[in-house]
């Protein structure tokens, strides 16, 4: 039985560890505050459109540019400019205008389109390997009623997308369990390559990993393209995926997967062969430090070398298959990418170290009764150092994905890592807690040891009173074969009921398993995070949509559209609104007021006034000439300064119905 409180005192070694424990915490908040998932980029974003979203324009382009704030990958038909009936206004011809940092595309359009109303619509890949799509419209001399249908249904959405994401986690999870739990065998409990139940746990883990990423190879033309199921079918879409970084990355994640194949058979082969003969050989009672337990010290040379094999064959495999991620998603663009994919592998093994360890430790606590005191021991310095990593590399993730206070706490992708910052303290509790258990474990072992080998000496001897039971054995090879799975099954029963018995294993066993459960949640929230734009750049990508509604540039007109309803007959329609040359100093106003069928509107008096509500200036009046039924024109139109001004427009289309309608403009 478990010593009792205040019977043992754990000495030195033991108040260095609940030192390191302390530092663990620590270092485990400032882990939660400043470290977010994988990603340590941004997805990319249209900053920049010519023509720009609702502009009117006096004549056709000859050409659309869409500008973004990284690199992307454009595929077939990946820009279309839709007419007011929805056919194809474009030449189909893609045009790369990138030059330095510019990222800059556009698409030709067909000489003399007619007025009206024109939908560019435009899908890509990031460099990230996520994928971005969206729309916006522009008019040639009025606005029009416009036929086009877009799909309702974002890039990467829909059932596909659902799958695509269900694979994401699974391929993390299978990677975390695979690299982790033979981290555990190797690093923690060399035992345990013996166990069933360890075999179990890391064959799963390869075949979950190797299965989610074949599924996210067929899922990835559709996840990028369609949005349709039976795109996996399409071995012409499949084939030009595989010449993509993501593509290429997911096949060579394939490839490594069959190299850690053979160092899991090497594990369970050929490593616990030598661990069990250590058991069973003159070895088994070598004990270096006395503790009672095997430890690292006490194996033979030949399987030191193994041991050290495996260590860094398995290490090499790990880094290799935590490198498609790294070399494929957020880490391999943005800032500094030379430095974060190295990063974001050590980030990724150190994850994988914790959580898998952890998971290989809830199994081993509950299937597997030979567990050592000296296991959990190593696994507790283990988790120390991955964690160790964590704090390093994930502040140097920090930097790149949050960069402010304001985006911690103002982005969906602050928002999400908020929930990860208290799943994490949740696990940083459980694992104080489970120390705790650890300590008793430890304290407790040696008198139940000692107990034991009095038991195993009291049946060791013999009864003089009494005979041996003779045992029969059935000449019925099947009723043998059933009396051994009966006495196998009582044994398994008999060691479940010695472990059970033990309450600081039970409590050990339950705390892990919190753990565990908070960890899948971890892992879950880690997984949205990466494919969720960080907050440094949802940030920037505000600002500039903040700033770039109705936006004037240098040598080309502001055109505005605004409806406007006076509330009486006639009285619906649209005022297009030109101001040239859209900057400070003296300008020329034009306006246009046109029906719902687009007939002038022959309204007998319309104003203008200008207002820089945030310098506190005007309004500034504009009364326009009547050039002509539904144009007025005022030339000499002083804007004083820079700025968003406020345009108020008041139309009267009789002796009663009025109406005062405003639009912000921005005045370079």
């Amino acid at each position: 039985m478990p010593a009792a409180p205040g019977t043992a005192i754990l000495g030195a070694p033991a108040l260095a560890a609940r030192v390191l424990l302390a530092a663990a915490v620590l270092l485990g908040a400032l882990l939660a505050l400043l470290a977010g998932a994988t990603p340590a980029s941004a997805h990319a974003a249209l900053t920049d459109s010519n023509p720009k979203d609702g502009a009117v324009l006096a004549a056709a382009p000859k050409e659309v540019t869409l500008n973004f704030s990284e690199q992307i990958a454009l595929g077939d038909d990946a820009i279309r400019v839709l007419d007011p009936d929805g056919k194809r206004a474009d030449t189909g011809e893609t045009l790369d205008l990138c030059s330095g940092s510019v990222v800059k595309y556009g698409i030709a359009l067909h000489g003399g389109l007619p007025d009206g109303t024109y939908t560019v619509a435009w899908q890509a890949v990031s460099a990230d390997s996520h994928p971005i799509s969206g729309a916006f419209t522009f008019s040639i001399g009025a606005p029009s009623k416009s036929n086009v249908a877009l799909p309702t249904q974002e890039a990467g959405g829909g059932a596909v997308g659902v799958l695509y994401g269900i694979a994401r986690y699974a391929a993390y999870a299978g990677f975390i369990v695979l690299v982790g739990g033979a981290a555990f065998v190797l690093a923690c409990w060399r035992r345990g390559a013996a166990e069933r139940s360890m075999q179990r746990l890391v064959v799963r883990g390869w075949l979950l990993l190797a299965a989610a990423t074949l599924v996210m190879l067929l899922l990835r033309a559709p996840y990028t393209g369609s949005g349709q199921l039976s795109g996996i079918f399409d071995l012409t879409a499949l084939k030009a995926v595989l010449t993509t970084k993501t593509g290429a990355a997911l096949v060579s994640r394939l490839l490594l997967l069959g190299a850690a194949a053979l160092f899991v058979a090497v594990l369970f082969g050929a490593y616990a062969r030598k661990a069990a003969d250590a058991d069973t050989g003159p070895a088994r009672d070598r004990d270096s430090d006395g503790d009672g337990d095997r430890d690292p010290d006490d194996e033979d040379s030949s399987q030191k070398d193994l041991t050290f094999g495996l260590a860094l064959g398995g290490g090499v495999v790990a880094a290799g298959i935590a490198a498609t991620w790294a070399m494929s998603e957020h880490a391999s663009t943005g800032l500094q990418p030379g430095i974060a994919m190295p990063v974001d592998v050590l980030h990724m093994l150190a994850v994988a170290g914790w959580l898998g360890g952890l998971a290989a430790l809830l199994v081993a606590l509950y299937r597997a009764p030979s567990l050592e005191r000296a296991a959990v021991r190593n696994f507790s310095r283990f988790a120390f150092g991955c964690v160790a990593v964590l704090v390093v590399t994930g502040i140097y993730q920090s930097w790149r994905q949050v960069g402010s206070w304001t985006a911690l706490f103002d982005t969906t992708y602050g928002q999400l890592l908020l929930a990860k910052i208290a799943l994490v303290a949740v696990m940083v509790g459980g694992a104080w807690y489970s120390r705790r258990w650890t300590a008793r474990l430890a304290e407790g072992a040696a008198p139940e040891a000692e107990a034991a080998a009095v038991l195993e000496a009291r049946a060791a001897e013999p009864e003089p009173e009494s005979e041996p039971e003779p045992v029969t054995v059935p000449e019925d090879p099947k009723r043998a074969a059933q009396l051994a799975r009966q006495r196998a099954a009582m044994n398994t029963a008999r060691a479940k009921r010695v472990r059970d018995a033990d309450p600081e294993r039970t409590g050990l066993r339950r705390s892990v398993f919190v753990e565990a459960g908070v960890a899948v949640l971890l892992l879950a929230v880690t997984t949205v995070l990466t494919s969720t734009e960080p907050g440094r750049t949802e940030l920037k990508e505000a600002g500039r949509a903040g700033t770039s509604a109705s936006p004037a540039v240098p040598d080309r007109p502001v055109d505005l559209s605004i409806p406007f309803d006076t509330g009486g007959d006639g009285g619906q329609g649209t005022l297009r609104v030109q101001i040239t040359p859209g900057r400070t100093g003296s300008n020329a106003l034009h306006v246009w007021a046109e029906s719902t069928a687009r007939k002038p509107v022959d309204a007998p008096e319309l104003k203008v006034a200008l207002t820089n509500e945030e310098k506190q200036i005007g309004p500034l009046p504009v009364v326009p000439d009547k050039l002509a039924p539904g144009h007025w024109s005022a030339s000499g139109v002083q804007i004083p300064m820079a700025g968003t001004w406020k345009l108020d427009v008041t139309i009267r289309t009789s002796d009663i119905d009025q109406v005062t309608v405003n639009k912000n403009v921005k005045i370079g």
